[in-house]
């Protein structure tokens, strides 16, 4: 995050600070055990994009002096201006303690304290405080993204998630409590709530990959030096790493207050935090609250004691705000409370395999599959429309013969694609998901229309009918012809080999029927010239020498498709003399 050069409310104490600081670090030092690698991520030093000026952090420190006593006197018992309010929201403070615990299991030898963790979230989002109610499953109900970055005051990172986490398709924006960078997150993320997403905007996963992302490089954080690069490979700033470790410090002193989760702070219309507060950051361009009803009553969600809802557990109509709010407009007296509008989609997760593949002429098997999600992580409400889209040069079509095809999303937040043709056109294209009225990053799944093999012959057979015989030192003067089939139909191009065996199907070696070679030379094997457009192939003339006998002629493909006909040898049989005739016998008259 980029570290602006004045800060009143901070500066003012950095050298009481920065003192405590140094004397923690070498109090941390002494008391460091061994330093046992294990294995883990590798480090990203300090020269990594999340290092790097990604916005603004809070950088007010802790009061570290003993507070006033309460005398009655203006302002001794309240807390000092400028967020030194030591209290965590009771699901960050659990998200900061499950990341410790996981740490200690999958690192054990980096002995990181929830409270170093604690100290990032801080500084980073006051415990996501900025992204306004904290809910009880670590979600916030508005995203909370820092500034394009873009260059200038802050560091240049063209976009690396395709905008699925921070909406932005141009250039990167550091996400969620612990903000990180999208593809710092794509190498550090974690699922700490084990829903099986690791999400940024999730303060349970975006505290375990804070963990993780500390203790990267095998540190160990009792080491003065390793805490020290620790914390600067997650901002590139000395009075950043003062500012966290003076939290840290504070909260392992004990001096924190468990607070509930309910409103944080609210944005301002620029993205500039108003004089005399800390910036904080910017919010999507989507509308993350639910808009007003008629007649001046909010669907914001009920707050105990609260003036909408049912009163606090009354049975008794909320009293009436000024502007209306008992009523509907145009009459009508019911008591009832309008209920809230449904929380808009913010995103779009990818549920099935990005990648697809089909043959061409046939269907996909694998169906675009997503899920649209709340800014809490809920399934989107009933009604939501997921639109896909096929994007390229490509034949595939949804059915109808249509490029695109809109589906309402189930109750889980599920939508999935109709099933797509491939068409016959092989190559690749895009299927694109979006939520239709709504400003969400797509989702895009790669699809390939690959090339249908060559058809298989899986039948040979013979055209014609009728033995196949010929007489010793001749040949047989039936045409052989053979037909290739694949499925019934026709197969073209299709090699098959000729062979003449004996009785017992064994090979022949010198004697019996016979073809001739380019040369002219004898051979009992021959590969025939390839099947025409019908599947048909001619035998060329088939030779007897002086043997007589019965044989096997076996064609068969590469494939192993196979046919065998008989062939006979045989001497014609002698002719009948004409019968003789008696003497005197008259001759018929010419």
């Amino acid at each position: 995050m980029k570290i602006r050069g004045t800060r009143a409310a901070s500066v003012s104490r950095q050298g009481l600070c920065a003192a405590l600081l140094v004397a923690s670090l070498t109090t941390a030092a002494v008391g460091a055990t061994p330093h046992n690698a294990a294995d883990g991520d590798p480090s990203p030093g300090n020269d990594s994009p999340q290092s790097r000026p990604h916005g603004t952090p809070n950088l007010t420190l802790p009061d570290l002096r003993p507070k006033p006593g309460a005398t009655g006197k203006p302002g001794e018992s309240a807390l000092p201006s400028g967020g030194e309010n030591s209290g965590i929201p009771a699901t960050a403070l659990a998200a900061y303690k499950n990341a410790e615990a996981i740490a200690k299991e999958k690192y054990p030898s980096c002995h990181i304290p929830w409270q170093l963790v604690a100290g990032i979230g801080k500084v980073e989002s006051q415990h996501a405080a900025m992204g306004g109610r904290l809910n009880a499953d670590g979600t916030t109900e508005r995203q909370i993204l820092g500034p394009r970055l873009t260059g200038g005051e802050f560091e240049k990172i063209t976009d690396t998630d395709g905008g699925r986490w921070d909406g932005d398709k141009l250039y990167d924006r550091a996400v969620g409590p612990t903000q990180f960078i999208p593809s710092t997150w794509a190498s550090f993320g974690a699922d700490g709530n084990n829903d099986g997403v690791q999400d940024p905007n999730n303060i349970f996963d975006a505290a375990a990959a804070t963990a993780r992302y500390l203790c990267s490089g095998n540190r160990d954080l009792t080491r003065a030096a390793d805490l020290d690069k620790a914390v600067l490979s997650y901002n590139n700033s000395r009075e950043y790493v003062n500012a966290v470790l003076a939290w840290m410090r504070k909260y392992s002193d004990g001096q924190v207050g468990v607070m509930p989760d309910g409103p944080g702070l609210p944005p301002s219309p620029s993205g500039n935090a108003p004089s005399g507060t800390q910036p904080t950051p910017s919010y999507p361009s989507s509308p993350s609250s639910p808009p007003a009803t008629p007649g001046g009553g909010s669907t914001t969600p009920h707050k105990p004691g609260g003036s909408t809802g049912n009163n606090g557990g009354s049975n008794k109509p909320a009293p009436e705000k000024p502007g209306g709010g008992g009523e509907k407009p145009g009459g009508g007296g019911t008591d009832k409370p309008t209920p809230p509008a449904p929380a808009p989609v913010t995103r779009l997760d990818r549920v099935s395999e990005r990648k697809l593949e089909a043959t061409a002429g046939e269907d996909f098997t694998a169906q675009p599959r997503v899920r649209a999600l709340t800014g809490a992580g809920k399934a989107a409400p009933d009604g939501t429309r997921v639109r896909f889209e096929i994007i390229g040069s490509t034949e595939a079509r949804f059915p109808g013969l249509t490029k695109e095809a809109t589906v309402r999303a189930k109750a889980d937040g599920t939508a999935t694609a109709p099933t797509l043709h491939a068409g016959d056109w092989p190559g690749p294209f895009t299927v694109r998901a979006t939520v239709v009225g709504r400003d969400v990053a797509p989702v895009d799944f790669d699809a390939t229309v690959k090339n249908a093999p060559a058809p298989r012959a899986d039948k040979l057979q013979r055209v014609g009918e009728g033995d196949l015989k010929a007489a010793p030192k001749a040949t047989f003067t039936q045409k052989i012809q053979i037909k290739a089939l694949g499925k019934d139909k026709p197969v073209s191009d299709t090699a098959i080999t000729a062979t003449v065996l004996d009785a017992d199907g064994k090979p022949l070696t010198k004697a019996g029927p016979y073809f001739k070679d380019k040369d002219g030379k004898p051979t009992h094997t021959l590969a025939l010239p390839k099947t025409d457009k019908d599947g048909l192939v001619t035998l060329p003339e088939l030779f007897t020498d002086e043997r007589t006998g019965t044989y096997t002629l076996r064609l068969a493909t590469g494939d192993g498709t196979v046919l065998v006909l008989e062939l006979t040898v045989a001497a014609p049989a002698p002719e009948k003399p004409e019968p003789s005739k008696p003497a005197g016998t008259p001759t018929p008259a010419q």
